[in-house]
């Protein structure tokens, strides 16, 4: 019986640590949003809940939509994926403004509750996409192809 070898198939997913990171994100944001919403609904009844609904929406939103739009103009040439970036950033801020002035009058739900599980969903999913990230397994180099003959042999040093 001869040497086994393997030879790894080659790395072509260049998107897959993010594509990881924003499901490992969205988990923690849905494991966040039940949570908080449970506890929530302990401390201050139906307005509670409701605010740690739209807490776990703005915030997890909010940096969920970060990761999502990277990894859609991942395959764009650097400038057009920067300016997309940065339109999907002023378009994200006007929007969660926009969402906070719209709840500011209304008393339906617990102003503490969102806040805090606003809070809590940027350092969770922040968190778990950065876990996701780093927990992903990505060569470092591109594999060379197979050995010629023309190459000395690693053990005899031979051709």
């Amino acid at each position: 019986m001869g040497p086994v070898t393997s030879t790894p198939e080659p790395f072509s997913d260049p998107t897959a640590s993010l594509r990881r990171g924003v499901r490992y994100g969205v988990l923690g944001l849905l494991a966040l949003a039940v949570i908080g919403a449970i506890v929530a609904s302990l401390f201050s009844g139906l307005a509670g809940l409701w605010g740690a609904l739209l807490g776990a929406a703005v915030g997890g939103g909010f940096i969920l939509c970060t990761a999502l739009a990277v990894l859609l103009t991942a395959k764009l040439p650097a400038i057009t994926a920067g300016a997309v970036l940065l339109g999907s950033w002023l378009l994200k801020m006007i929007l969660a403004i926009t969402v906070l002035a719209i709840l500011d009058p209304l008393d339906f739900y617990n102003r503490q509750a969102m806040v805090i599980v606003i809070v809590l969903s940027l350092v969770i999913v922040l968190g778990a996409e950065t876990y996701g990230v780093l927990q992903t397994k990505v060569p470092y180099v591109t594999p060379a192809g197979p050995v010629s003959s023309t190459e000395p042999d690693a053990e005899s040093g031979h051709r």
